[in-house]
């Protein structure tokens, strides 16, 4: 494993980070035998970093289970994050150590390495936390040692996240970052800026899988094709994270990786990246992809569930990705994956049709998506007549009804 270094501490940081938010499952419950593999394969490969959140459920007690089981907690940096979102009035400033003791207490640790202020937006949320004594409250978690590097994860524009790293003396920060989101939040004009002052954690390499699997048929061609800088030809995926490793201000790249084989896919890439690997050949390669993708995708929806869960029961992500695929991968694979990710023949549905235009999942969404009309886009796209008579008979041969509110 290759690393870069920390500028605040001094430190090394793994290059390819774990990103705990998607742990293997079964039926949504985290399968323990195949975290605790994955978990200790990559800490026997050197990754470092460990990344989860209050707010990822069970992320963070199936993580410290694992590290205090193998007795290997001082071998990694343990970052979860302060759940912003639920605060919603000054009173609230009270809870901040209810969920750091939480967090904590799922771990089953006395400390964590990075703490970071989950989701950031926007100035005006930064300077709520601060009137409601973020500060005061961090200088005593660091004091005590409970805290040992403070930072955030973005998801706003451009300029909020320059005035955000100029406010405070932060000691990391998490942006989204790939090679279809150059230009957007903090984009690669955020990143340069950061990374003159701290470490910079690329999250969403892979834009919620879609650079890996969910790619039109002729861009997987062009990479298949193409020589990669690494030697040889390497997967859409690989293409993705050495994009990324190719800067050197971006300290690791964080991958949700729930396969021991993406693992070892990933681990691979990582020992043979180095910055400034990609010459002008390599950058058309990504050009020719870029202009294949922009032709398909038709909602910018990165899969991170933020707009979840929905108070109808809308499988909001589900449906975009199910949509998109229609347009990348064929009509047939999309129909499938929509029938599937709604509820289509099942009793209770998730169907976009639900939808009370309540707003709630827009002001969550960390692209800004305009969720309500793509849902009725969505909808008009993938429900046509004969696919609801499809479900119809689904269900009646099935012996269940759907229940639509």
């Amino acid at each position: 494993m290759q690393y870069r270094i920390d500028k605040k501490t001094g430190g090394e940081l793994s290059i390819l980070s774990f990103g705990c938010m998607r742990f293997p499952n079964r039926l949504g419950i985290i399968d323990m035998q195949k975290t605790e593999e994955i978990i200790m394969h990559a800490i026997k490969n050197g990754v470092n970093y460990f990344d989860t959140a209050w707010i990822y459920p069970g992320s963070e007690d199936a993580l410290g289970s694992v590290l205090r089981k193998n007795n290997v907690r001082e071998k990694v940096k343990i970052a979860t994050k302060l759940p912003v979102i639920m605060f919603k009035s000054s009173s609230s400033s009270i809870n901040f150590d209810k969920y750091f003791n939480q967090s904590l207490e799922r771990l089953k640790t006395d400390y964590i390495d990075y703490y970071l202020m989950h989701m950031l937006t926007d100035m005006d949320q930064w300077k709520r936390l601060k009137d409601w004594g973020i500060e005061d409250w961090i200088t005593q978690k660091k004091k005590s040692g409970a805290v040992k590097q403070v930072g955030f994860s973005f998801h706003g524009s451009g300029n909020e996240f320059l005035q955000i790293i100029d406010d405070y003396d932060w000691e990391l920060a998490m942006i989204q970052y790939n090679y279809f989101d150059e230009n957007f939040q903090a984009g690669v004009k955020g990143l340069h800026a950061a990374a003159k002052k701290m470490p910079v954690i690329a999250m969403e390499p892979l834009l919620g899988g879609k650079l890996a699997i969910g790619l039109p048929k002729d861009a997987v061609k062009i990479l298949e094709e193409a020589q990669s800088p690494t030697g040889g030809n390497s997967s859409p995926a690989a293409w993705a994270l050495n994009w990324l490793w190719n800067q050197g201000e971006v300290t690791s790249v964080l991958s949700g990786m729930n396969t021991i084989e993406q693992l070892k896919e990933n681990i691979k890439s990582a020992e043979a990246a180095s910055a400034g690997m990609l010459n002008d050949t390599f950058k058309t390669v990504y050009t020719s992809v870029l202009e294949s993708i922009k032709r398909t995708n038709k909602v910018l929806c990165t899969g991170c569930n933020y707009c979840m869960p929905c108070p109808v029961g809308i499988n909001i992500s589900g449906s975009f990705a199910a949509y998109n695929a229609r347009y990348s991968m064929g009509y047939f694979e999309g129909m499938k994956q929509y029938i599937m990710s709604t509820g289509f023949t099942q009793v209770k549905s998730a169907s976009p049709s639900l939808c009370t235009k309540c707003g709630i999942c827009e002001n969550n969404c960390p692209q800004k998506i305009p969720i309500i009309n793509e849902l009725i886009t969505v909808k008009r796209r993938m429900e046509p007549w004969f696919i609801r008579f499809v479900g119809v008979c689904a269900r009646a041969f099935l012996g269940k009804s759907r229940k639509n509110k």
